[in-house]
């Protein structure tokens, strides 16, 4: 199916222009993580919120938020969340309708799966009628409580708080933004050992490491009432792990959850088919499924003998009661060789097991028969405990085991183990051969399955202007997501901010040229610079302690000091030393809106100035040999900061990089942060230990969806402090004479340089990277 964009762009501009603009930029992202039927219900879902009459800010978060919904726990949950909204809409404000829309990727990301995102929106429903005040700080804070509590202690966190302060409206208040004692109090009550979203990359590593596949687990919180979650159990190849662990019998949650993700991994590599549990009680069915844990225990421990040692921690053989004590040891001699049991039919079921793990392991029918001895003796032996007694003396890493049985009718599809993404819109550099012959849909729109790529222009006969000139469209990279810093509440949004990256317009390389050309005299003066600023290359250090020959002047003053009775100078030793400039240098340049303005008394616009004083540096730096990039940015709102990549750290100042500086434009808004963050994390490849990113602006930060002046410059000041503390060194040369109200907070002292001539830029700029280089 093919959605067609146009016809839901016409009705949100009627009800809203920004809104349109909104749809424009998200919509990008949302076409590389949903389907078209996704797609088809996210629009309308748009347009059913505008119908609701509560606001266009609650649409806008909608449609930016959605797309990173769908990326962390799949699309069905969007369409779940507008019904949502709806519900709510009679109970609270628009305002609030649009912070659950803006923080719902917080939460999809923390609770990793679409039935707890539901439960999570079910949660809302019900404080918003027995706490309607408490919804929006706790919101505020939800990185916090789900960085600390699983869903379920979320609830009774909440719930607590609901109760006790139903009728002190200003206690409910402080309770929900954790202002209060009570609220405190009740989150270390719930706060859970360790957390399944903080360890299940950490998992997934650890499984592909051991069988080199990847296996797809999902959260699980059976904790709403009680602290007591769900067992691991595995359904459709997924494996299902509670959402948290707490410390057991002295060993970390991180080690449970190690332990259970590989114990319900080996069932997925070692389990051919599922059995049939007719005829069978419900007893003998848990010593079957003993049976099974210990065959595909012992096949994995045999190819990894470290995850026998994981496990037997958790296999105790201490239980009061005879036949509880039994099954113990049973569960613990299968795995252990070195333990044995002291009942002697134990120990007889026990060596039948290994006799027929030695002759065939990977007989499922296995399981079957020693299940169904073991038992027998044990029957034999005591009293079997009851089925819940039964379940409690399983270790507590294992799975429920339903997985080994079929009650009903099931599909016997083929699944290969481990877990495929749904399948989204693939990007593909072809030939022209190729995309002339395998071309599908020439119509197809944004929602394509895959989209061909051809690096050359590609003309009609008979045509001058090539295809893409005539119908495309600007590329655009994935979006990159980064955290934005709110003052007011001293945390992080997470996720808050889009970064696109888009392709350059270009220009004529020769253009670039004749800036050198222009300021002939000026470069004169930076290739002086230029070469007080070269390595020198090996450099003969005198008088060191340690060195690789003798320094004969020292040595020879040191024996007339000892001739002298006076003390020598231990320092008799050269040594060479290579001396060459480690350092990478990221220039990056604000292209908002307002370099487009002239310079009073002339013809030149900012963005000309800054063009110039890009080349001339360009130049200085390449002459020098450090490696550097040139990057631009400008923004039109959060979710669509637009960053241009002029030149990379790997390429040559070139005629194709002169070209894109060439080509350089002016427009829209500076929101530096994100642009800052984005920056460096191309900086952080650079294996150089020095890294500098030298910002050029001719403002504040801005954008227009930001009406409060300080928010940004909180935000670009705590994006100065974050790469400081990574070893990123930040400076910003600033072309507006009224800068010192405010660059100095951003940058800190000796951070930045107000530079009150703008026409002296590209005078300026090159004596600046030398002063900072030095």
């Amino acid at each position: 199916m093919t959605v067609h964009l146009e016809e839901y762009q016409e009705f949100l501009e009627q009800i809203d222009p920004h809104v349109r603009d909104t749809l424009e930029a998200s919509y990008h992202e949302a076409a590389q993580v949903m389907s078209p039927k996704g797609l088809e219900s996210y629009l309308e879902g748009a347009k059913a919120l505008c119908k609701l009459g509560r606001g266009t800010d609650l649409v806008v978060s909608y449609l930016q938020e959605a797309p990173a919904v769908a990326k962390e726990v799949g699309e069905d949950v969007v369409p779940e969340s507008v019904s949502a909204a709806m519900k709510l809409s009679s109970l609270v404000s628009g305002q609030v309708i649009s912070l659950i829309f803006a923080t719902l990727p917080v939460a999809a990301r923390r609770l990793g799966d679409a039935a707890l995102v539901s439960e999570y929106l079910n949660l809302l429903h019900n404080l918003s009628s027995r706490a309607p005040r408490g919804i929006r700080p706790m919101l505020e804070n939800l990185e916090v409580l789900l960085g600390r509590l699983t869903l379920g202690g979320l609830r009774r966190w909440a719930n607590w708080g609901a109760d006790a302060y139903k009728r002190d409206f200003q206690g409910q208040q402080q309770y929900f933004a954790l202002e209060s004692s009570d609220a405190q109090a009740v989150l270390q009550q719930e706060r859970r050992g360790v957390l399944l979203v903080d360890q299940q990359r950490r998992l997934n590593f650890y499984l592909r490491a051991l069988w080199n596949s990847d296996f797809f687990m999902r959260p699980t919180s059976g904790d709403f009432e009680t602290r007591e979650g769900y067992r691991p159990f595995i359904d459709d190849y997924v494996i299902h792990l509670p959402d948290a662990y707490d410390a057991v019998a002295g060993l970390e949650g991180n080690l449970v959850y190690r332990a259970a993700a590989a114990h319900a991994a080996a069932h997925l590599v070692y389990h051919d088919h599922q059995l049939s549990p007719q005829e069978l009680t419900t007893s003998q069915r848990f010593f079957i499924g003993l049976a099974e844990d210990a065959r595909v225990e012992h096949l994995a421990a045999t190819e990894f003998p470290g995850l026998r040692e994981l496990w037997l921690p958790f296999h105790a053989t201490d239980a009061e009661d005879t036949g509880s004590r039994l099954i113990q040891h049973a569960i613990r001699a299968f795995l252990d060789p070195d333990f044995e049991p002291e009942a002697s039919a134990i120990r007889e079921v026990v060596a039948r097991f290994e006799q027929l793990m030695a002759d065939n392991p990977r007989d499922l029918h296995l399981a079957w028969s020693v299940g169904l001895a073991l038992h027998k003796r044990i029957s034999e032996l005591a009293t079997l405990p009851t089925q819940s007694d039964l379940d409690g003396l399983l270790p507590y890493y294992r799975d429920d085991n339903a997985w080994l049985w079929r009650f009903a009718e099931e599909s016997e599809e083929a699944a290969a183990v481990g877990y495929k993404s749904p399948d989204h819109q693939v990007r593909r550099t072809v030939s022209l051969m190729e995309m002339v012959n395998t071309l599908d849909v020439p119509s197809a729109g944004d929602d394509a399955e895959e989209v061909m790529i051809l690096e050359t222009p590609f003309y009609r006969d008979g045509e001058e202007v090539s295809i893409n000139e005539q119908e495309g469209k600007k590329q655009v990279s994935r979006p990159y997501h980064y955290p934005e810093w709110d003052y007011q509440i001293q945390l992080h949004r997470p996720d808050w901010v889009t970064v696109l990256e888009r392709k350059p317009a270009v220009g004529d390389p020769d253009f670039m040229e004749a800036i050198l050309e222009q300021h002939k005299g000026l470069a004169s003066h930076i290739r002086y610079l230029i070469d007080g600023l070269q390595p020198e290359g090996m450099v003969r250090k005198r008088r060191q302690e340690e060195g690789h020959d003798i320094d004969l002047d020292a040595a020879i003053e040191a024996m007339v000091d000892l001739r002298m009775g006076v003390s020598p100078d231990s320092r008799v030793n050269m040594r060479l030393e290579r001396h060459t400039r480690d350092l990478a240098v990221l220039v990056l340049l604000d292209l908002s809106e307002s370099t487009n303005e002239t310079l009073a008394g002339t013809d030149l616009a900012v963005i000309e100035l800054t063009r110039e004083a890009t080349a001339l540096l360009s130049w200085a730096i390449d002459g020098i040999g450090d490696p550097f990039a040139v990057h631009g940015f400008h923004s039109d709102g959060r979710h669509d900061v637009q960053y241009y990549r002029f030149k990379d750290f790997i390429e040559p100042y070139g005629d194709d990089v002169k070209s894109r500086l060439a080509g350089m434009q002016g427009e829209l808004s500076t929101r530096m942060g994100g642009a800052m963050r984005h920056g460096a994390s191309f900086l952080r490849q650079q294996p150089q230990s020095k890294k500098l990113l030298l910002t050029v602006s001719d403002g504040e930060p801005a954008d227009i969806d930001e009406r409060d002046p300080q928010y940004l410059r909180h935000d670009t000041k705590q994006a100065v402090d974050e790469l400081a503390a990574e070893g990123i060194h930040t400076y910003n040369l600033t072309l507006d004479s009224q800068a010192d109200d405010y660059v100095g907070r951003i940058f800190g002292p000796g951070g930045y340089t107000v530079l009150d001539h703008v026409e002296r830029l590209p005078e300026r700029l090159p004596e600046l990277f030398a002063n900072l280089t030095t």
